[in-house]
């Protein structure tokens, strides 16, 4: 979805913008919100396959402190970005697009939020442009945790063959199947209980509404991102290992304890390797800790910005 003003959609969404820019001959679309303020900007990663809208609740609160610019990667299930290459999806790549984007807009000395599989591709960008992203917030990040030993020898013997095989044939199955699994997702969207409780009703119609609009064929995008981040996360972790050992951004990470995707573990091996980044832990947060409690998380990131005496 697209607006002029999200206000139409939802006045908690108010001055939210969608805006269009070219990057390298792709149509790119991208949420804006408190331009002009001041403050550092906020460049947000979305859940790779999701979109910006997903951030929608944040933009607003967040933009107290800054300019906040949120993009649709490429190949996107719910966004309005076009997906140049085949493999434009995957993480590495997504990261490059961030880097072009970032430069077409202007943008230096970001602070760079990742969320879930979103905070790989952050952590690359910080990595890659370390002259545009001069802080970064890891928002239950997927990024490689402990293993069990016989996890290790499962992902070094079969992990390689097994992700050269199953995403070709997933993109296949999807072709045939895509609509009726989004339907069938889409009849099983009840909000009374659970983890989407926490979320507002507007963002929850929201997500709704754009599960109705997807495209299908976007559904291989979505499993080529997926499949990178596996490769990351179980099969070849070496180059994240090192990334996030020589990565010179100050990074903050949230985590919900509630989180049932990102272990705690997780978060306790990446401060072991990095205990001079900061870490936040949310008492009944979720992995959809972002939209779960917004006030909560600007409020950790301004505590975070500010320096120790400095008035706020």
């Amino acid at each position: 979805m697209r607006h002029a003003d999200w206000g139409v959609r939802s006045p908690r969404w108010a001055g939210i913008r969608s805006a269009e820019v070219d990057v390298r001959g792709t149509g790119v679309h991208y949420l804006t919100a408190g331009v002009g303020g001041s403050g550092p900007t906020h460049l947000l990663v979305h859940p790779m396959a999701g979109s910006a809208s997903m951030w929608l609740d944040l933009i607003g609160p967040l933009s107290a402190l800054g300019p906040v610019v949120v993009p649709d990667l490429p190949g996107t299930l719910f966004g309005h970005t076009g997906l140049p290459h085949p493999r434009a999806a995957r993480a590495e790549p997504s990261a490059r697009f961030l880097n072009a984007f970032a430069a077409r807009l202007g943008l230096e000395d970001v602070v760079v939020h990742g969320w879930s599989m979103g905070g790989l591709v952050a952590l690359l960008f910080a990595d890659a442009a370390p002259d545009r992203v001069g802080r970064l917030v890891l928002a239950c990040p997927a990024l490689p945790g402990p293993l069990p030993a016989d996890e290790v020898l499962f992902w070094r013997a079969l992990g390689r063959p097994l992700l050269a095989v199953a995403p070709p044939v997933a993109r296949a199955v999807l072709r045939l199947t895509g609509r009726r699994l989004l339907d069938l997702k889409l009849s099983r969207y009840a909000w009374p209980a659970g983890t989407f409780a926490r979320l507002s009703p507007d963002m929850t119609a929201l997500l709704a509404d754009e599960l109705r609009a997807a495209q299908p064929r976007r559904l291989g995008a979505a499993v080529t991102a997926f499949a990178s981040v596996l490769s990351a996360l179980f099969v070849d972790r070496r180059p994240v290992h090192q990334r996030i050992a020589r990565v010179d951004a100050p990074t903050l990470l949230l985590w919900g304890d509630q989180d049932a995707l990102i272990p705690r573990a997780t978060l306790d091996d990446l401060t072991t390797r990095r205990p001079d980044w900061e870490r936040q832990v949310f008492p009944a947060a979720g992995h959809l800790l972002p939209l779960e409690t917004p006030h909560g998380y600007v409020e950790a990131v301004a505590r975070w910005l500010t320096p120790p005496g400095s008035p706020r």
